[in-house]
């Protein structure tokens, strides 16, 4: 195995070991198919992305698992033979800069709206660093009808996760907030 293709699986790992470390921090996102009627949805089956980077096993099992839970209580049940939805999910991790800026200084004497002519010296100063940002994709595809018909993700910034017991919580966490529109509210 070459390195770029150990990174890959590193970050992608990472990604989502970490994704999951708070729950409420998260961006979360979803869209479906206008018109879908989700009751008549009562059974689904695993399906892989291909060519699609995947987590290391233990994290694989637990992101599915976590979903499984989720899923359960919606109503929907595992079907290998039979399903009525494909259910697919992704990771990927992308770099972006964070700015960050302090100023001090700058009191400022004065009279009345404007201030006045006098003032202290101001010093702003500005840092950046490259922040990795994780996102988990949800899919969910009508097998009868061969169409998407619910989009779920979940982006976060990356930081460390070392609790195994603390990453399961959290992950569970973060797939329930996933999932909380699944299905979509009905029209009011």
């Amino acid at each position: 195995m070459n390195k770029t293709k150990l990174f890959q699986i590193f970050a992608v790992a990472t990604v989502l070991l970490t994704l999951c470390l708070s729950a409420s921090a998260q961006d979360v996102k979803y869209n479906f198919m206008p018109g879908t009627d989700f009751t008549k949805y009562k059974t689904y089956k695993w399906v892989r992305v291909p060519n699609a980077q995947y987590p290391n096993q233990i994290m694989d099992t637990q992101i599915m698992t976590s979903i499984d839970a989720q899923l359960s209580q919606k109503g929907l049940t595992k079907n290998e033979d039979n399903p009525d939805l494909y259910v697919a999910y992704q990771a990927s991790v992308d770099k972006e800069t964070q700015w960050n800026s302090y100023s001090s200084g700058g009191d400022t004497w004065g009279w009345g709206r404007w201030g006045g002519g006098w003032g202290g010296m101001q010093t702003t100063t500005t840092t950046s660093q490259v922040i990795r940002v994780g996102t988990l994709s949800l899919d969910v595809y009508d097998v009868a009808a061969k169409n998407q018909v619910w989009r779920g993700e979940a982006t976060k910034t990356l930081g460390s996760g070392k609790d195994p017991n603390k990453v399961q919580k959290n992950l569970d966490k973060a797939m329930a907030k996933l999932l909380k529109n699944y299905p979509p509210p009905a029209k009011k």
